[in-house]
């Protein structure tokens, strides 16, 4: 996907004709692993009985969930963020969560705390709504840096610590969040060190005028956005975790790996750019490129594969210069031009 995450991920090329050095020989995919491809498959068509359209974001999840990454959901209101990530949750038999993020919302609330038991007169831990698979963390810009904090430990380390006491989440934990990105009255801007941990950034973007009119058309056909019985649960966890061991398996050649380096490096370099993109940066690219290349049926990367990833792997990571960004340079657009500067192996 050379553009926006918002539109349609182009076709991975084909393996008779890969777009770049000869691939070595690959184990082969256990049966366990086809399995897993064609349920994680299947989560499209069930997501599409609640959303239209989003095919995108909803690959960008999928690849998130196979590399236990965590994803920030940008888009403006009514875009169907919230409805997209329950419904993918509908989906898969794992344990979801969502916490409504407001000005007073306080890191107990989230991670959970210690509450006297009048009964045995001790202190017992109640779980905060942290303790799921899935977390939703709806508007997280809406929260004061204090509670953010608190996602920051359990998105690194996959743990709370509450009275000292580390705390182990389940596996998978992934956190998906939302953000509003035309208002800022009342919001509260994310670190750079909270952003780092985001394995993906993918905008939701307003659909077409006809799929709009599809999303009229099931309203006014009685759709209640509130009630997804209809949705069935296509994936579990054994799921994720077989697709977790093929895409180990990939080979990516050291020419792709030498390119997604050098992405890396030219964002430093970049004179719009006070930012550009660390080490961490680059794994994440590289895991999520190998994630995308097994859902398109293949045993190795190609450099098409870490440019469909580039940005939404990486605009998130770099940060324009304030001359830049009154010049109307956006992050997007640095990265294009990044992608067209930087020599593709072959």
């Amino acid at each position: 996907m050379s553009g926006s995450p918002g539109h349609s991920w182009p076709q991975a090329p084909s393996p008779a004709a890969p777009a770049s050095p000869a691939p070595a020989p690959a184990p082969a995919e256990s049966r366990e692993g086809a399995l897993a491809r064609d349920a994680l498959g299947a989560l499209r068509a069930e997501v599409g009985k609640a959303v239209v359209g989003q095919d995108a974001v909803v690959t960008g999840l999928v690849i998130a969930l196979l590399c236990r990454g965590h994803v920030l959901l940008e888009g403006v209101p009514g875009v169907a963020k919230t409805l997209l990530v329950r419904t993918l949750s509908a989906t898969l038999s794992m344990d979801f969560k969502r916490v409504q993020f407001t000005p007073d919302l306080m890191p107990g609330d989230v991670t959970g705390s210690l509450v006297y038991d009048a009964k045995t007169a001790e202190f017992a831990f109640r779980e905060g709504p942290i303790f799921a698979n899935l977390l939703l963390a709806d508007e997280i810009n809406r929260t004061p840096p204090k509670t953010q904090a608190a996602l920051l430990e359990a998105m690194e380390e996959r743990q709370v610590s509450v009275e000292g006491l580390p705390r182990k989440l389940p596996d998978p934990f992934v956190v998906v969040a939302t953000q509003n990105p035309i208002e800022y009255e009342g919001t509260y801007q994310l670190p750079e060190a909270q952003l780092d941990r985001f394995l993906l950034k993918l905008t939701v973007p307003l659909p077409p005028r006809d799929q709009e009119i599809a999303v009229l058309e099931r309203h006014a056909l009685g759709f209640d956005p509130k009630d997804l019985s209809h949705v069935k649960q296509v994936a579990s966890a054994a799921d994720l975790a077989a697709g977790r061991a093929e895409v180990a398996k990939l080979h990516v050649a050291p020419e792709v790996l030498g390119y997604i380096v050098d992405l890396a490096r030219a964002t430093r370099l970049s004179p719009s750019l006070q930012l550009g993109v660390s080490p961490r940066g680059a794994t994440a690219l590289l895991a999520a490129s190998r994630a995308w290349a097994w859902l398109s049926g293949r045993s190795y990367v190609t450099p098409d594969d870490v440019k469909a990833l580039a940005k939404p792997a990486l605009r998130h990571r770099v940060q324009l210069r304030p001359e830049a960004e009154l010049e109307g340079a956006t992050a997007d657009g640095v990265l294009d031009g990044v992608l067209a500067s930087v020599p593709v192996p072959r």
